[in-house]
């Protein structure tokens, strides 16, 4: 009876721990499955929707929408809408840059001898001391010289007592060394004046005057009384100032509208009012790494001298790009990455169209491509009318429900509730965690659809503030929860945008104001 009563007792024991271990599997299983179902999906779909499972949809940066809008005459009169036309003509720019004045390269000149000696008197002693050609400069004394000049004289009068020899080739002997001791004192550079007084008075010069070559300003000047010279001494150089170069800074954006022989300008503060007249004579083929400005050397007469090595002026570049089809620039609407203009369809159908633009020349632009001669563009009030594009574009976003559907699709359409929050609540300028709830008019929640929200906030040109737009794309957190994160750019109240699609087809739309805090 005891056997029987503790087998009794061990199998009863044994019974409920293998119901305990068997309620373990299952709670384990069932906590499992529910983690699964909560989990964002990781095929290739809810890799795209959530990146690595984190809850953050980070914003693409991308151009608002743009519709056409359509404005009375009254409208259009009230916000100051002007007109203007394409129109073909011939395009011409001007080019500013500053620059420097420098010698002209082509006319400068080094005082050098070919010979060495002694330097004994100066005449030119001080720099930027003009110089007409021929003024003498200095004296020197050179024994080689002073050489050559007695072989000539010895030459010479062996010439003329062997004139009248009969024996061959003795009187063309003595005329072939006089020949040669005059070219070596023609090479050396011994002035015709030198020679003819030598022949005229037989008598050596002890020193010779050294006259200047060409005419200009002294820049440079090493020739000293007493210096011993060589003939790689440079004694003087000389700058011929009748025209000089300008080095203007361009920048390289404008580098290629500018061609050599292209005319040019520039005025100096010295000189008020006064304009001079060039042209350009090279482009250098190096952008300073720096300024990004490449030089472009100008080169101008200079009557007067008015225009000394140094000075500092402002440049003109008078640019030429034929005939071309140009817009008033004020039509433009620059819009981050693209380039917008507003097109007149007649009875105040305003159309958005994006072109393409090529440089400015005046108050003018080149249009590459996007619009036709004799077309007609707003040239004013282009942000309110942008504004006013971007509000109805935003506002439009729902799409309705394709054409023949009928009345029926519209009524069998499920009608979902759409509930909005975000974290901080209320949302603030910066950074924002936005989430929808989509459920079903039963309550049942709707999981698996793209949810997208737009923040849009109409321009202020009061205030000098551009319409705003913010989309955001909301990643399926489960059970009817979408989440993503969303950077709003200002304060104050933002138009919202809900629309929710699953399977291409819109499942809930929702449209509503918030106020964002953290101001302007």
């Amino acid at each position: 009876m005891r056997n029987y009563r503790n087998a009794f007792v061990f199998a009863v024991v044994g019974n409920i721990a293998l119901i305990g271990i068997l309620g373990g599997i299952w709670w384990r299983s069932a906590q499992h499955r529910k983690t699964e179902a909560a989990m964002p999906s990781t095929s290739s779909e809810g890799a795209q929707n959530a990146p690595n499972g984190r809850e953050s949809a980070s914003m693409a940066p991308h151009e608002p929408s743009l519709v056409p809008v359509q404005l009375s005459p009254e409208r259009m009169q009230s916000i100051g809408i002007r007109m203007g036309r394409v129109e073909r003509k011939m395009v011409g720019d001007e080019i500013r840059a500053t620059g420097n004045v420098a010698v002209d390269e082509t006319k400068l000149a080094y005082v050098q001898l070919r010979y060495s000696g002694y330097i004994q008197r100066v005449f030119a002693d001080a720099t930027y001391q003009y110089l007409r050609k021929g003024q003498p400069l200095f004296t020197i004394y050179s024994p080689d010289l002073a050489a050559t000049e007695r072989e000539y004289l010895v030459a010479k009068q062996n010439q003329q007592r062997v004139a009248g020899s009969t024996v061959p080739g003795v009187a063309e002997s003595a005329v072939s060394l006089l020949d040669a001791a005059a070219e070596r004192l023609k090479q050396w550079g011994v002035p015709p004046r030198e020679i003819a007084r030598l022949e005229s008075t037989g008598q050596v010069q002890q020193e010779l005057q050294v006259d200047s070559p060409v005419a200009g300003y002294i820049t440079e000047r090493n020739a000293l009384p007493n210096l011993t010279v060589q003939p790689e001494t440079r004694l003087y150089s000389v700058a011929d100032l009748s025209t000089v170069w300008i080095f203007a800074e361009v920048f390289q954006n404008d580098l290629g509208r500018i061609k050599v022989g292209d005319r040019a300008t520039l005025t100096v503060d010295t000189y008020p009012g006064r304009n001079f007249e060039g042209r350009v004579n090279f482009i250098y083929p190096q952008v300073d790494m720096t300024t990004r400005t490449a030089r472009v050397r100008l080169i101008f007469p200079n009557p007067g001298l008015k225009l000394t090595p140094g000075m500092f002026v402002n440049a003109v570049l008078q640019v030429r790009a034929g005939t071309q089809l140009v817009i008033p620039a004020s039509g433009v609407l620059q819009s981050g990455t693209r380039q917008v203009v507003f097109v007149n369809r007649g009875g105040g159908y305003l159309e958005p169209r994006e072109v393409e633009l090529g440089a400015r020349a005046g108050e003018d632009f080149v249009v590459l491509k996007g619009l036709k001669e004799g077309e007609e563009i707003v040239t004013s009030a282009n942000f309110l009318v942008d504004s006013e594009s971007q509000l109805q574009a935003a506002l439009g976003s729902f799409t309705p429900p394709p054409p023949g559907a009928g009345t029926a699709g519209v009524m069998n359409a499920p009608q979902a509730n759409v509930e909005l929050s975000t974290d901080p609540a209320p949302p603030r300028r910066g950074s924002n965690t936005i989430r929808v709830k989509l459920s079903e008019a039963r309550g049942a929640p709707i999981s698996g659809a793209e949810v997208s929200v737009t923040f849009y906030m109409p321009a202020m040109p009061a205030m000098g503030m551009a319409a705003m737009r913010t989309p955001v794309s909301l990643t399926d957190k489960g059970n009817g929860i979408y989440g993503g994160a969303g950077q709003l750019e200002s304060g104050g109240t933002w138009q919202v945008t809900i629309v929710a699609k699953k399977n291409g087809q819109t499942v809930a739309s929702k449209q509503l104001s918030v106020n964002a805090t953290g101001g302007m």
